[in-house]
C-alpha cells in the first residue's frame, strides 16, 4: 500500500526511472488524459485578414462551430506567428458583442434598424448605380470622356494583386469611376 501510494509520486518515479521530470513520469492521470482543445477537429488553412503582409493561419473547426485560429508553421511568410490583431482572431469572430447584423439608420432618424443582408446590398447597389446614371458625364468639350467623379472606392489592405486588377477593371470600365485609391499607401 505504501509502496503503490510511493510509486504515484512523480519524484519517486523521476528517481525509479533516472529522467529528467519532464515526461510521462511526472504526470498524473488527469494530465495524461489532456487534449488540445482542437483535438479531432478539422483543420483549414487560411489567411489572416488584418492587413496585408498575409500571414498563414490555421483554423479549426468541428460539427460547424469554430474551435481556434492559430498561426500555420508551414507558413512562409509568418512561420507559425501572429500579431496581437492575426491572434485575436478567433475573439474577434466569436465575442458575444460582435455585431452579426446590418445596422442601418435612416436620414434624420435617431434610431438604428437592422436590415437583412439582402436588402443592405440591394440598397447599396441601387445607391451607386443611381450615383453613376445622374452624375455620369460621356463627353466634355467633344471629347470622349465616359467617366464618373460622384462615386469613389477605396480597397483594404488585404487586397492582392489580382483582387485590385479585377476591382479596377469593374469600376473604371463597367461604371467610368476615377476615384480609386487602396488603403495600403495611405
Amino acid at each position: 500500500m505504501l509502496n503503490d501510494l510511493l510509486s504515484r509520486w512523480p519524484l519517486i518515479r523521476q528517481i525509479q526511472t533516472g529522467t529528467d521530470g519532464t515526461g510521462s513520469e511526472a504526470m498524473s492521470d488527469k494530465t495524461r488524459n489532456l487534449r488540445p482543445k482542437h483535438d479531432g477537429a478539422d483543420v483549414t488553412r487560411s489567411i489572416c485578414p488584418y492587413c496585408g503582409v498575409g500571414c498563414g493561419q490555421l483554423v479549426y473547426h468541428k460539427n460547424g462551430k469554430l474551435i481556434s485560429i492559430e498561426g500555420d508553421p508551414e507558413s512562409p511568410i509568418s512561420r507559425g506567428r501572429l500579431c496581437p490583431k492575426g491572434a485575436d482572431t478567433y475573439e474577434l469572430h466569436t465575442h458575444p458583442g460582435r455585431l452579426t447584423r446590418v445596422k442601418y439608420r435612416r436620414a434624420y432618424s435617431r434610431q438604428w434598424e437592422e436590415l437583412d443582408l439582402e436588402s443592405a446590398m440591394d440598397m447599396v447597389a441601387d445607391r451607386v448605380w443611381e450615383s453613376r446614371e445622374r452624375s455620369f458625364q460621356e463627353t466634355r468639350d467633344g471629347e470622349t470622356l465616359m467617366q464618373t467623379t460622384a462615386i469613389a472606392h477605396l480597397g483594404g489592405a488585404t487586397l492582392d494583386n489580382e483582387e485590385n486588377y479585377l476591382i479596377k477593371k469593374l469600376f473604371t470600365g463597367g461604371l467610368g469611376m476615377v476615384c480609386i485609391s487602396n488603403q495600403a499607401r495611405i
